[in-house]
């Protein structure tokens, strides 16, 4: 197909005037449709679009020619949410994560990142982005979500890159505490996608998943013109992706522990010097208190750099002066005295400290901005409630004596390590031991979606005859990779929740619907009866379940798995009529999918009115994310 050079496309998918200065494309999808395009001209051309009747670009292309215009053969564009989610799906390596680089390899990843960055005409800029570069292996996302809120409310127009995402990869890139748009994340997207792709060679190919992510925010930051981008590492620091970042204007480590050691190593020195890789000479940095090891191995690399290291003891109450954590726990105390000295440093070091809060520097007090953040800061799935609204209760809605059914009220937190298993069971028993139990309901009508995350279940009191009549049951809704030890997260949950009253009626293990092979969006299906899967994991976890409640190794049969078991002979049992030797566990379950696991949960909750289920789902992110996917339906 001939095409002019300058092709203009309108109110498509992108919802702005392109200019397109390539005319090839060839993918699986068409090869009538364009490929690269620049974008810099964007801003200028949106004047240009009004009285303009251009064609979607999703069915048609219309070129300009000698200022005429035609119409050209009909073609379905690759320029599609789902087509940017296949091509980010093609970037998925299959190679098991390995702490060995690949030796062979021209250049190494952070030498990539380097290159990546300059064919995307952002290298120079990245310095004026004036970063906050945060590690750690559990509360790095809380401690970034923090930093977001307080910088935004003191006036600053900020950018927020995270991961992993629970339902749409557009969750790891916001823009003033907003989620991307469709509109803005392809724009960006297909345009870094296709710069990169014109200069792939045997040396340098197309980068893996979450660096092409992470090229992907610094583009999308650097465009947008941020007064401030906070970065979460993804794993580890010394080779993570994110630390082709040179000049952070200052650096933070949450709490460190045993995680990803495959990769970072089998100590907590070692883990705690791939953390500290994040350091850069003579650039202030923050921690929390950490166990002697790592501590040690902190203060030797920040000696070496000569890095200004700061050891931040967590907040208050008093400093808090009544204002409640929008993100729940008392670890988070932690995080969020973590994120105030981070976000005071980067004030400080751009002069803006004195100038905006210098009547509250007398004190110890924190600014009304650092509060405001800290109170509306969101994360979803961490430490968070969501009421299933699929029982019919509305927003605010207290069940009655005369309601038809029961409650059925979620309580989702991605912990997969030692540490973060401790945080969420602390934070697990205290919420359900609490005389309050109903969360403000997700996803439901009339109700921003983003307010909605935000809510952490403080909410309204049920009244004492209602209490008396509800038998509350507290289901573990569980899976983790098989990367991970449940011979040591499971007894840690257990015993915690088990010490403070809260113990666990039921187990349930499911398999994780999402896949590590492919990217889908958020408004993909789920089937709700999806094909059975190879369950010996899942088994696994049984038995190591049986065995801690039981306190005794149990051989569980793969045939003796209950797929669908009515609620008085599954929920109503106790542990007394557990006999698992003679196949019949009433402790546990192995559903073949998690569409059949909620949907009995629901259909238990529907048909007995005195009941609360109370489930904590737990053990992956990606089996919370895949929990919300389907509560939002």
């Amino acid at each position: 197909m001939l095409v002019h050079p300058h092709v203009y496309m309108r109110r498509g998918i992108f919802g702005d005037l392109l200019r397109v200065n390539r005319v090839t494309w060839e993918n699986r999808y068409s090869t009538c449709c364009l490929s690269a395009f620049d974008v810099t001209g964007l801003k200028a051309f949106r004047s240009q679009q009004k009285g303009l009747q251009y064609a979607n670009m999703s069915s048609q292309i219309v070129t300009t020619v000698n200022g005429s215009s035609m119409q050209e053969q009909e073609c379905h564009s690759p320029y599609t949410y789902e087509a940017a989610m296949e091509a980010l799906s093609s970037l998925i390596t299959r190679k098991k994560r390995d702490r060995n680089l690949n030796t062979d390899a021209k250049y190494t990843k952070l030498e990539r990142m380097s290159m990546y960055l300059q064919i995307l005409g952002i290298k120079e800029q990245i310095a004026d982005l004036n970063i906050i570069h945060v590690a750690g292996t559990k509360g790095k996302g809380s401690t970034c979500t923090f930093c977001e809120a307080i910088l935004r409310e003191s006036g600053f127009r900020t950018g927020l890159f995270t991961s992993p995402h629970l339902i749409d990869v557009k969750e790891r890139f916001r823009l003033n505490g907003l989620e991307i748009s469709e509109e803005q994340f392809l724009l960006y997207f297909w345009g870094s996608w296709n710069q990169l792709k014109d200069k792939v060679t045997e040396d340098l190919p197309m980068p893996p998943l979450f660096q092409f992510l992470t090229l992907l925010g610094l583009k999308i930051f650097v465009s947008e013109k941020v007064d401030v981008a906070i970065i979460e590492v993804g794993i580890g620091g010394k080779n993570d992706s994110t630390n082709v970042i040179q000049d952070p204007v200052v650096c933070g480590l949450a709490s460190l522990g045993f995680d990803h050691m495959e990769i970072l190593g089998d100590t907590l020195g070692k883990i705690a010097l791939q953390k500290a890789g994040i350091f850069k000479p003579k650039v202030p940095a923050f921690t929390v208190p950490q166990l002697p090891e790592a501590m040690a191995v902190l203060k030797q690399r920040a000696h070496e750099l000569e890095v200004p290291l700061q050891v931040v003891t967590q907040l208050t109450y008093e400093r808090l002066n009544g204002v409640k954590l929008s993100l729940s726990g008392d670890h988070q105390l932690v995080n969020a005295g973590l994120a105030v000295s981070l976000c005071k440093s980067w004030l400080n070091t751009k002069g803006e400290w004195e100038k905006l809060f210098k009547r509250d520097i007398a004190d110890d007090s924190l600014p009304d901005a650092f509060l405001r953040g800290l109170s509306t800061a969101h994360l979803s799935g961490r430490a968070q409630i969501v009421h299933d609204v699929s029982l019919g209760l509305n927003n605010n809605q207290i069940k009655t004596d005369e309601s038809c059914h029961g409650e059925l009220i979620f309580y989702l937190d991605g912990a997969h390590s030692p540490e973060s298993m401790d945080a969420c069971a602390k934070w697990f028993s205290n919420v359900v031991n609490e005389k309050v139990h109903r969360p403000v309901p997700l996803f439901s009508k009339g109700r921003n979606i983003n307010e909605s995350y935000s809510s952490n279940g403080y909410i309204q009191q049920p009244n004492e005859k209602e209490e008396s009549k509800t038998i509350s049951k507290r289901i573990l809704l569980f899976n983790c990779m098989d990367v991970r030890e449940p011979e040591i997260i499971l007894p840690r949950l257990v015993g915690i929740c088990s010490s403070s009253g809260s113990d666990f009626s039921k187990a349930i293990f499911v398999p994780s619907i999402s896949t590590y092979s492919k990217v889908t969006s958020g408004n993909s299906d789920i089937p709700i009866n999806t094909p059975s899967k190879d369950l010996a994991w899942q088994f696994n976890l049984q038995r190591v379940w049986e065995r801690i409640i039981h306190r005794k190794d149990i051989g569980i049969n793969k045939n003796s798995k209950m797929e669908v078991m009515p609620p008085t002979e599954f929920l109503y049992d106790d542990i007394s009529h557990c006999n698992p030797e003679n196949g019949k566990f009433s402790c546990s379950a192995v559903f073949s999918s998690l569409p059949m696991a909620v949907s009995f949960l629901r259909k238990s909750a529907r048909d007995n009115p005195s009941l609360r289920l109370q489930v904590l789902v737990t053990g992956s992110l990606h089996l919370v994310g895949d929990v919300l996917k389907l509560l939002r339906r």
